[in-house]
């Protein structure tokens, strides 16, 4: 018997649902579920106040690299503009459609700002754990990893007067997943990009449920230009992602449509008149389920449960 360890890219699933994924009997039968997500991550960036080495030069907005051993006031600003304005903006948007969003919010940034995470929770969205740093997992160890998951949980907790049942990282490492399913009270995550259906998972012997993300349907191509220059290009591109989703709904294959959104990014007067666009254009189809994370996992546990997978 060879003693070698397995493959472990044989983990990897490239099959998924194949050929005929399964119809998900949205709820009311909707031909589309649509998911919107709002970041919050300001104060949870990587800077020098955190006790990091280097500033943060991603999805900073405005081209400035990541420097070693200095603050950049620059780029610190930028997230503070999110916290402070760009939230805001986006609430109110959401509460003129009457719609819940998911809000992926970073344990570290809601706690500086205990105001706004109340606020979110108070009107009816879900509150997501997008862990207790927004920095990238890759290279940090198990057991500071595990100890930021305890963290998160109990930092939106405390300012949201309850546990969050999704987790989102956005950054994932090798060990996140399985941290998270032993964490224990997760319903879902959301760090995959692999589909556009639920899906489960076997993770240490338990299911676990998968709800697909995107950073393709997502502001983030606002970041220096980098696809979308204008609130035009944003409103086309997810119109025609919606209208194609919808189109297979209507051709007996609904799907779910998740939109990544960031409070520094399309909350900027500019960039928000395409949500505002693309909210009305939504509102104006039947069959159409506006949810969040926590309403598809409970709807997905109901009609597909693990030992029925």
């Amino acid at each position: 018997m060879s003693d070698a360890k397995p493959d472990p890219m044989i983990a990897r699933d490239l099959v998924g649902y194949g050929a005929t994924p399964p119809n998900p009997n949205w709820p009311g039968g909707a031909l589309i579920a649509v998911n919107f997500n709002l970041n919050v991550e300001g104060g949870g960036e990587s800077t020098l106040f955190n006790g990091d080495e280097v500033s943060e030069g991603m999805l900073n907005d405005i081209g400035v690299p990541a420097q070693r051993g200095v603050r950049v006031p620059l780029v610190e600003s930028v997230f503070e503009y999110g916290s402070r304005r760009g939230a805001w903006r986006v609430l109110d948007v959401f509460a003129e459609f009457d719609i819940k969003m998911s809000i992926l919010g970073v344990a570290r940034a809601l706690e500086q700002n205990p105001d706004l995470a109340k606020a979110c929770a108070a009107r009816g969205h879900e509150i997501v754990s997008h862990g207790y740093r927004w920095i990238d997992y890759c290279a940090v160890p198990e057991h500071i990893e595990r100890e930021h998951i305890a963290r998160a949980v109990d930092i939106l907790a405390r300012l949201t007067g309850t546990r969050p049942a999704g987790w989102m990282t956005g950054r994932p490492g090798p060990n996140t997943r399985r941290l998270v399913v032993e964490e224990g009270g997760f319903l879902y995550d959301r760090d995959s990009l692999a589909d556009e259906l639920p899906y489960w998972l076997n993770v240490g012997g338990r299911p676990h449920l998968v709800i697909p993300y995107s950073y393709e349907a997502n502001d983030n191509r606002f970041n220096e230009n980098s696809g979308f220059s204008t609130a035009d290009d944003f409103f086309t591109y997810m119109r025609d992602a919606f209208d194609v989703l919808y189109r297979e709904g209507r051709n007996g294959s609904p799907k779910l449509l998740s939109i990544g959104l960031h409070d520094r990014l399309i909350g900027r007067p500019g960039r928000c008149k395409s949500l505002i666009d693309l909210l009305k254009y939504m509102r104006g189809f039947d069959g159409v389920w506006f949810a969040t994370g926590a309403d598809i996992a409970q709807h997905w546990r109901r009609e597909f449960p693990p030992q029925a997978v």
